[in-house]
C-alpha cells in the first residue's frame, strides 16, 4: 500500500509595507496594559530598530479585493510605538515596515493575535540575570543598562547581584531545587565557598532553608552596620582600611554587615586610643577607654564635678544690671491691670539673657583633675560617652601622704621630736646603743602627763554606753546618725568619720551584660549623681544632713539603703532566708516586675532558653492552642513570634515571680485572671499572621513586589 504524500507547509510571505498603509486591527486581543509601556517600546525601537516583524492581513473591499491597506492583528503595540516615532518626526510616514502578510484565511485575526501572545515564553529569571551580567562585562555601566531596559538602577544591581551567586547554586535554581527567595538570601555574601558550605549544611533539612536563616548563617561572624562599633568607626573608614560590607539588596539591612570583625575591632581600639589621648591631654591624671565597661565600674571611687566657669568682672556687672532691670520691670508689670505684650516680650528677652549666665560652660578644678581621671566608652548609638572626675583610692592616699610629708618637713627643726637615744633612734633588743633601756622607769617630769591609755579606754567605754542610751531615746537623731554612716560609705567610699559601726555592702553585678542599659540602672545612676553633686566635704556632712528637710533625709536614706539590697540567686550561695525576705519586701512594696517595665524578649529570655521552655512560656500565658501553633518552628522564629504573642500577657519566668504570687501557673494551663480561656484563645488567633494560622503553611509567600522586577522586558 502506497504512502500518502505529506503536505508541505508554505510560510506567509514577508513584505515591506509603508507605515501609512497600516491600520490597527480591532481584533487584537490585548486590551490590558502590562509590562513595558508603548512610549518605552518606542524608545527601544528608536535605539535598536524592530526586532520582530508585524503580522498583518490585507483589508478587502466589498468584492473581496485588496484595497492596498493592511490591518495589524498581531504586533499592535509595536505598531503604536512606530506611530509615536512618526509623531515625533523621527520616522517617515511612508517608512517601509517589515511585515508578515497572512492571506491564507485559515485562521481568524483574533486567533493570530492570541497565538502570538500565548505561545510566547518569558525568559527564566536566571537568563535575565546572566544577560545583565553579560551586558555589564561588555562595558555598559549600570545606569546605561537601566535606561535601555526601562528599569531602575537598583533593579539592575539586584539582577547583577543574583548573577554573582555561586554557579553551583544557580544550577540548582535552574533545576527548581532552590527557590528564588533563597538565591536572594545567598546573594548577601560574595564568598562562593561560604555559600556552598551553608547550602550543604541546610540541604538535608527543609526547616533550615528559610531565607532569614540562610542570611543569619552567612552573617553570623559579621558585625551589623548599626552596631555601636560600626557606627563609631564609620563605613568609609572601615572600607578605606580594606574592609568589606555585605549588603542585602532585597531586604532592609540597616546598612549591611561589616564582614571583617577583627579589622573593625582594631579600628575601634585605634580610634578609642586617639580619643582617649585627647581627653588625657586636657589635664586628667588618667583616661581609661573601652568599648563598654561593666555595670558598677566606678565603685570605690570618689567623684568630683565640674562647676560653672567664673564670670569676669564685666559679666558680673552685666548680670547685676540685667537682673535689676528684670526685677524692676517685673514689679511694674505686676501692678498693671491689663496685659502688655511689649513688656512681656521684654521680660522674655531679659529672662533669656539671665538664663544664659546660668548656662555657661562647666569647668573642672585643675587641682582635682590632677588626681582624677575619666572613662571613655561607646554608647549604644555609637557615640562617645565620657564619665569624668573619678578619683581612685590609691591617688587619694598618695595626695594625703604628700600632705603628711610636708607636715613632717615642717617639724624637722623641732628639738622635741628628736630621738633621745641618738644613732637615728635605732633600738636593739629593747636597748638603745648608748646603753639605756626603753623599759626603765622614766623619771617624773614637771607638768601634767597624758592619761594612761587603759584609763582612757575605760572612761570612753562608759561614755559610749551613755551615748548609746541617749541615742536610743531620740529616734530622729538616730535616723540621721544611721543616714550619716550610710552616706559616708555610699558617696565617700573610704571615709571613717562615723562613730556607728555599721557596714553597707553594695554588689555591682558587673558580670551581667547590658545591665547598665536598663531603665532601672539609668534611673539609679541619675538619682545617685543628683545627690552626689550636693554632697559637701565629709567633715561637713553631719551639719548638711541636719540641715535637710525631713522628706529629703528620707529620700536620701531610701536611696542609700536600696543600694545594699541583693536578691540575686547564685549557684554557690542560695541564701534562702535572704531571698524569702526579698519576696516579703517586694510584697510589702506592692512591687511587680511587669509594672516595673520588664517584658520577655529574645535578648533577655526567649533567645537564651530551650525550645521547650519557649513553648512552656506561651502555654502558660496564652494556652495550649497557641503553644501548638509554634511547636513546629525553628528556634529563632519561635522566639521572635513568642515575644510578639506574649506582649501584654503579664507573663514572668519563675525567677522573677514572687513566692506569694497568686498568678503562678500549675502544669502550664492557667491563664491570667482577667481573661477567660475562650476569650484568650480567640484573641490570640486573631493576632496570628496568616502563615501561622495555618500550620500546614510554614513559609510566608513572596510579596508580589519582590518578583515584579524579575519579569523580562518585551
Amino acid at each position: 500500500m502506497a504512502k500518502s504524500a505529506i503536505q508541505k507547509i508554505a510560510m506567509n510571505p514577508s513584505e515591506n509595507i509603508s507605515y501609512d498603509k497600516l491600520v490597527l486591527s480591532q481584533q487584537n486581543v490585548r486590551r490590558v496594559k502590562d509590562g513595558v509601556t508603548i512610549e518605552q517600546l518606542a524608545e527601544d525601537i528608536g535605539r535598536r530598530k524592530l526586532l520582530q516583524s508585524l503580522n498583518v492581513r490585507p483589508v478587502l473591499d466589498g468584492d473581496g479585493e485588496e484595497t492596498g491597506t493592511y490591518e495589524v492583528p498581531a504586533g499592535g503595540r509595536r505598531y503604536l510605538a512606530l506611530g509615536i516615532l512618526v509623531k515625533q518626526k523621527r520616522l517617515a510616514k511612508n517608512e517601509l515596515i517589515p511585515c508578515i502578510v497572512n492571506r491564507s484565511g485559515t485562521t481568524s485575526a483574533e486567533e493570530d493575535s492570541l497565538a502570538e501572545n500565548v505561545h510566547r515564553q518569558n525568559l527564566h529569571p536566571l537568563d535575565q540575570f546572566r544577560a545583565f551580567k553579560a551586558l555589564k562585562e561588555q562595558g555598559l555601566d549600570i545606569e546605561e543598562i537601566a535606561a535601555r531596559f526601562f528599569v531602575s538602577a537598583a533593579t539592575v544591581k539586584q539582577r547583577l547581584r543574583l548573577a554573582s551567586v555561586s554557579p553551583k547554586l544557580l544550577e540548582l535554581y535552574e533545576k527548581d531545587e532552590i527557590r528564588l527567595e533563597q538565591i536572594m538570601a545567598f546573594s548577601i555574601s560574595n564568598d562562593h565557598a561560604r555559600q556552598e558550605q551553608v547550602w550543604e549544611r541546610i540541604a538535608g533539612n527543609p526547616h533550615m532553608q528559610e531565607p532569614y536563616y540562610i542570611r543569619r548563617l552567612l552573617t553570623e561572624t559579621t558585625v551589623r552596620a548599626d552596631d555601636r562599633r560600626a557606627v563609631y568607626v564609620g563605613a568609609d573608614a572601615y572600607e578605606a582600611a580594606g574592609g568589606v560590607i555585605l549588603r542585602d539588596l532585597f531586604e532592609q539591612d540597616s546598612g549591611g554587615w561589616f564582614q571583617d570583625a577583627a579589622l573593625l575591632e582594631q579600628l575601634v581600639f585605634d580610634k578609642l586610643k586617639l580619643d582617649a589621648e585627647t581627653f588625657r591631654a586636657d589635664g586628667w591624671k588618667w583616661v581609661e577607654a573601652a568599648i563598654s565597661f561593666p555595670y558598677g565600674h566606678t565603685s570605690g571611687m570618689r567623684r568630683v564635678y565640674a562647676e560653672p566657669a567664673e564670670m569676669s568682672a564685666e559679666e558680673i556687672a552685666r548680670y547685676d544690671a540685667v537682673k535689676a532691670e528684670y526685677d524692676a520691670l517685673d514689679a511694674k508689670y505686676a501692678e498693671m491691670e491689663d496685659a502688655d505684650q511689649e513688656i512681656e516680650d521684654e521680660l522674655d528677652q531679659l529672662g533669656a539673657e539671665l538664663d544664659g549666665f546660668g548656662d555657661r560652660s562647666q569647668v573642672y578644678d585643675p587641682v582635682q583633675k590632677a588626681i582624677a581621671g575619666a572613662f571613655v566608652a561607646l554608647g549604644a548609638n555609637g557615640q562617645l560617652q565620657v564619665e569624668a572626675g573619678f578619683v581612685r583610692p590609691e591617688d587619694e592616699a598618695r595626695a594625703e601622704a604628700e600632705d603628711d610629708g610636708e607636715k613632717a618637713n615642717d617639724s624637722d627643726g623641732d628639738p622635741s621630736r628628736s630621738d633621745d637615744g641618738g644613732a637615728n633612734g635605732v633600738v636593739v633588743n629593747g636597748r638603745s646603743p648608748n646603753g639605756g633601756s626603753d623599759t626603765a622607769e622614766e623619771p617624773e617630769e614637771e607638768g601634767i602627763k597624758p592619761l594612761p591609755e587603759r584609763l582612757i579606754f575605760d572612761l570612753t567605754a562608759q561614755k559610749t554606753l551613755a551615748l548609746r542610751n541617749a541615742l536610743a531615746s531620740d529616734v530622729d537623731i538616730a535616723f540621721v546618725a544611721v543616714l550619716h554612716v550610710l552616706v559616708l560609705q555610699v558617696f565617700y567610699r573610704f571615709a571613717k568619720d562615723s562613730c556607728l559601726e555599721i557596714s553597707l555592702t553594695s554588689n555591682t553585678f558587673g558580670q551581667v551584660q547590658g545591665l547598665a542599659e536598663t531603665a532601672w540602672a539609668k534611673e539609679i545612676a541619675e538619682r545617685h549623681e543628683a545627690w552626689d553633686r550636693d554632697m559637701p566635704d565629709s567633715e561637713k556632712l553631719w551639719d548638711f544632713l541636719l540641715g535637710l528637710d525631713e522628706a529629703s533625709r528620707k529620700a536620701l536614706f531610701a536611696h542609700c539603703a536600696s543600694l545594699s539590697l541583693n536578691a540575686v540567686v547564685e549557684p554557690w550561695n542560695k541564701r534562702p532566708g535572704a531571698l524569702a525576705h526579698a519576696d516579703a519586701l517586694a510584697a510589702t512594696l506592692g512591687f511587680d516586675m511587669v509594672e516595673a517595665g520588664w517584658s520577655p524578649t529574645v535578648d533577655n529570655y526567649l533567645g537564651r532558653v530551650t525550645k521547650a521552655r519557649i513553648v512552656q512560656a506561651l502555654r502558660e500565658a496564652r494556652g495550649e492552642d497557641s503553644a501548638q501553633l509554634i511547636e513546629h518552628m525553628k528556634k529563632e522564629l519561635m522566639a521572635r513570634e513568642t515575644a510578639r504573642l506574649l506582649e501584654g500577657s503579664n507573663w514572668l519566668p519563675e525567677p522573677l515571680r514572687l513566692a506569694c504570687d497568686d498568678t503562678s501557673v500549675n502544669s502550664g494551663e492557667t491563664l491570667s485572671e482577667d481573661m477567660t480561656d475562650e476569650a484568650a484563645l480567640d484573641g490570640n488567633d486573631a493576632e496570628l499572621p496568616a502563615f501561622l494560622a495555618d500550620p500546614a503553611s510554614e513559609e510566608p509567600s513572596v510579596a508580589e513586589g519582590d518578583t515584579d522586577h524579575l519579569q523580562a522586558a518585551e
